[in-house]
């Protein structure tokens, strides 16, 4: 058990419906760091193109095979979604496993990868974890019971920033190209410049960094269910708020639109086509 593991159980003071999913859950991660970080950076790792022009490793199949396996002894009658092995089983409880997300920084040698594990129970995830191990960082939350970080092997409760007007947020954007394909390429420099600070982090990050109260919003665009499920509890439960670009409370809609809450529906508004008419009048 690592001691992020160790943490959760004595520190979180987790008291909630979802206590031993999440002791799991962090159970997960272990397992998923050690296949991952097997073989991070290695010389001859097998890399392959799947049908949809992305990229998977040796490492993301080991990875999720190890998951998947833990799962099949320990829950059984949950289903499991993950991003290399699809669905199997019927249940309202869910596991949704990105194995490696940020698969061309793993590939790369760039540290800014992570596994991401999410329990969902009808749709809604209950339980999250997203594991960095490249940088030693981890973070967790289950519902009712907080989010949570160790910085310097210390526990520390997440709450997201009370910033509270566009001119004083920072925001990562992902990438330029994201934008670009879904036709909001103007939207993002009208963004940039009325926000203090833009950035494009990339992947899991920028949404910890939000629920740490470094950021006030991220934005994404091409997601599936397991790029953002394993963040929902984690930003929800530091104060934050995680919808689809609609405004929707959904997983599935391709997009996500993170904020500390308090900016939700500024920027929900910035980026809605009425204003966006405006601005360009």
């Amino acid at each position: 058990m690592t001691p992020d593991s160790r943490a959760a159980g004595s520190e979180s003071n987790a008291r909630g419906a979802f206590r031993d999913d999440l002791a799991l859950a962090l159970r997960l991660a272990d397992a998923a760091d050690a296949h991952s970080m097997a073989r991070f950076d290695a010389a001859d790792l097998d890399i392959r193109t799947k049908a949809d022009a992305s990229y998977v490793t040796e490492a993301d199949l080991a990875t999720e095979r190890a998951i998947r396996e833990i799962l099949s002894a320990e829950r059984p009658d949950d289903a499991i979604f993950g991003e290399e092995f699809g669905v199997e089983g019927d249940s309202r409880r869910q596991w949704i496993i990105d194995p490696i997300d940020g698969t061309a920084n793993y590939l790369k040698g760039v540290p800014m990868w992570a596994t991401l594990i999410a329990l969902a129970v009808d749709g809604i995830p209950r339980v999250g974890v997203v594991s960095q191990p490249a940088i030693g960082r981890r973070w967790w939350a289950s519902e009712g019971d907080g989010a949570w970080t160790t910085i310097g092997g210390v526990p520390r409760r997440l709450h997201v920033s009370d910033v509270s007007s566009l001119e004083e947020a920072s925001v990562s954007f992902q990438s330029i190209s994201q934008w670009d394909e879904v036709g909001r390429l103007d939207d993002l420099v009208r963004l940039s410049r009325t926000v203090w600070r833009d950035r494009g982090y990339g992947d899991a990050w920028p949404f910890m960094l939000l629920a740490e109260g470094r950021l006030e919003m991220v934005a994404e665009f091409g997601v599936k269910e397991y790029d953002i499920a394993a963040h929902h509890p984690i930003i929800t439960e530091a104060g934050g708020r995680l919808t689809a670009f609609s405004g929707a409370e959904s997983l599935s809609e391709r997009s996500v639109l993170a904020t500390n809450g308090t900016l939700h529906t500024p920027f929900l508004d910035f980026f809605s086509p009425d204003t966006a008419t405006e601005s360009a009048a």
